[in-house]
């Protein structure tokens, strides 16, 4: 199936489109820096980085007329800063807004089904009714605001047009929701909403994933079976000790079960402990940007991630990283930055996978990238929904091709 993916950043959702079975007829990015991380993977042949068509450029700017009706998939996600907890909060006064142009794509493309996300800020309270016009807009990408008109009588227009429950032309089925990444075993504790839509004309029904992984086992796997200390040959002596909360719980830990198989939230430690010790000097070892960063500072407020929980999610910001989130803190307590390798573990991303630019380029690329595993459920759900439409259709096709008798 054929993708078109907007908004690309250094590839962690393209990644995942691609793993889920998406065929990439263009990949568009503005960044410099994040299109060199691409490049440099197609000159290195990494696949299926290698079969991207990849364009610099201003996304105002791209023509999407060779698509028009030749594509399954359009994804991507518009810049977050205008809705990052970290941000300024400017929203859609922010220049920086490209939720218009996701909007013109549906339009002049015309995709069966889109993939959009953005940072969980955008559900906020105070982003409450722009949030609506997105999803609104999303639903009725041919009901264009007027020239010079203010969003919020477009606003106004779109919620009539809502209303009457019949619209001609191209419209789409859309639903979003707040993922924790981890439920779906990144190891990160990561929210995004998510943001997906079929067009009305397919008459699908679609749902999203159930996740697989929870924090609930985790603590199983910790406190009532020790499997997990276990696994990493961590010594009790050397264990952390067990949180009040978890004594509270124990009993029902360990009389609980599921009704259905679930997994363990991975951890940092799931994540990086196969990897060498950054710190110790002269090592030797083949893992691309795995280089110590020194500078790392604990204080009030800015404590690191914990090495047996999924990691903060890690950000990238103009203004540094207030909660110490691209820290580690190690068994004695002590701290120091994440690798850029051990960074892209966390957001699954491949071993393989190179990150150019310095450490604080590549962990601002890497910062505002989508978990590759994340996007890959997603995609594969809806990817799962579109082949079974298409079966469908071939299967009427042929049946009316069928002679008589």
């Amino acid at each position: 199936m054929k993708c078109i993916e907007l908004f690309s950043g250094a590839g962690g959702l393209a990644l995942g489109l691609d793993k889920a079975g998406f065929d990439h007829k263009a990949v568009v990015e503005w960044n410099s820096d994040a299109c060199e991380t691409i490049r440099s993977n197609q000159r290195r042949g990494l696949k299926p980085v290698s079969d991207w068509p990849l364009h610099e450029m201003d996304v105002r700017q791209f023509d999407y007329k060779e698509f028009a009706d030749r594509i399954e998939l359009v994804a991507g996600g518009p810049p977050c800063q205008p809705f990052s907890l970290g941000g300024k909060h400017q929203g859609f006064l922010d220049e920086r807004d490209m939720f218009p142009q996701a909007v013109r794509a549906l339009r002049e493309v015309r995709p069966k089904a889109f993939v959009f996300e953005n940072v969980k800020g955008l559900t906020r309270e105070v982003f409450a009714r722009y949030f609506r016009y997105i999803l609104l807009q999303f639903a009725h990408p041919e009901f264009s605001a007027k020239k010079n008109e203010e969003w919020l009588v477009h606003l106004a227009r779109l919620e009539k047009y809502q209303a009457q429950g019949k619209f001609p032309g191209l419209n789409y089925q859309v639903s979003s929701r707040v993922l924790n990444a981890a439920d779906y075993g990144v190891p990160q504790r990561r929210h995004r909403v998510i943001m997906v839509g079929f067009r009305n004309d397919l008459g699908l029904q679609w749902s999203y994933p159930e996740p697989t992984h929870s924090y609930q086992a985790l603590m199983r796997d910790q406190w009532v079976s020790g499997d997990y200390w276990e696994r990493h040959e961590v010594p009790k002596k050397r264990r952390p000790t067990m949180p009040g909360e978890i004594k509270e719980r124990m009993g029902f830990l360990q009389t609980h079960i599921d009704i259905k198989p679930i997994k363990p939230w991975r951890t940092a430690r799931d994540a990086i402990a196969d990897l060498p010790d950054p710190m110790k000097k002269n090592s030797r070892h083949s893992f691309l940007n795995h280089v110590f960063m020194p500078g790392a500072k604990a204080y009030p407020g800015h404590t690191g991630s914990p090495l047996d929980l999924p990691a903060k999610t890690l950000k990238a910001g103009d203004h540094g990283v207030p909660g110490g989130e691209n820290m580690v803190v190690l068994e004695d307590k002590s701290v120091r930055y994440f690798t850029v390798r051990e960074s892209a573990r966390l957001q699954t991303f491949p071993d393989e996978y190179f990150f150019e630019g310095s450490w604080t380029e590549s962990m601002r690329q890497i910062g505002n990238a989508v978990p590759v595993e994340l996007g890959q459920v997603v995609a594969r759900s809806v990817k799962e929904k579109l082949t079974g439409i298409e079966t469908k259709h071939g299967r009427q096709r042929r049946n009316a091709l069928q002679p008589t008798r």
